[in-house]
């Protein structure tokens, strides 16, 4: 049997050495996985280093493959400048389509444009509308930036991905992991079906019908950034921006 074992952890090992696919395959030796350990904790460090002064931030989910032209596309990119014109930082995962729109719209509006960027191994090109980025190599980590550093969270249609991301933001605001930060969902027609899901589900009580509470879903960026205004600008007061150590190369 742990022949067996053996031989189908060399056939499921990922070819083109994947560093997270190769995380993922099972139990390896004592010091691969100690490699593995130190090369996530450089991920965060790296993370740390580069966003640690961009300010408070709303982070911005939706799908890579809306482009230019579409209406996704044009509704993200108003948004991402409206966001830009009452003081967030726009973050974003840094790709194409949506993404790519949120970036340009705070770009455009002379906001701060900023993305945590994912090594795929079908190559994704990080968008040109941003000030500052940086690529990571596990998913599990970009997930930490995109939330640690966020006021607010908007979400616009999207795959899996972007629904990966929404329901990770509202588990942490629901298990009260991280501060109950306004969730909007911009779409209403596009997320209906997932919307009746959630209905049922509270009616099934698998969740608490207040549960429904901790998103915005709506077409309107007027309603959706007076949402935003007031649950994260009013509810929590602005931090004070940390302070540059010279020592650290933060001069």
């Amino acid at each position: 049997m742990d022949d067996r074992i053996k031989e189908l952890k060399k056939e499921t090992a990922p070819a083109n050495g994947s560093t997270e696919r190769l995380l993922l395959t099972g139990p390896r030796s004592r010091l691969t996985e100690l490699k593995n350990i130190l090369k996530i904790g450089w991920e965060f460090i790296r993370i740390f280093r580069v966003l640690h002064f961009i300010g408070p931030c709303v982070t911005i989910f939706g799908s890579a493959r809306f482009k230019e032209g579409h209406e996704y596309y044009e509704l993200t990119r108003q948004v991402g400048a409206r966001l830009a014109n009452i003081g967030f930082t726009v973050m974003t995962g840094g790709g194409p389509g949506l993404m790519e729109a949120a970036n340009r719209g705070a770009y455009e509006a002379g906001g701060n444009s900023v993305a945590c960027a994912i090594e795929l191994p079908l190559e994704q090109a990080v968008n040109p509308y941003l000030h500052k980025y940086l690529s990571v190599k596990y998913f599990f980590v970009r997930k930490v930036a995109l939330v640690k550093y966020s006021y607010a969270f908007v979400v616009v249609p999207g795959g899996f991905g972007t629904l990966d991301e929404l329901f990770e933001a509202l588990t942490l605001i629901q298990t009260k992991k991280i501060s109950g930060f306004p969730v909007v969902v911009l779409g209403t027609e596009y997320w209906k079906k997932m919307i009746e899901q959630l209905e049922f589900m509270a009616a099934a009580k698998s969740i608490d019908v207040t549960d429904l509470d901790l998103l915005l879903v709506t077409d309107s960026i007027d309603e959706a950034i007076e949402h935003i205004q007031i649950h994260a600008i009013e509810k929590f007061s602005a931090k004070d921006q940390p302070r540059r150590l010279r020592i650290l190369g933060e001069g």
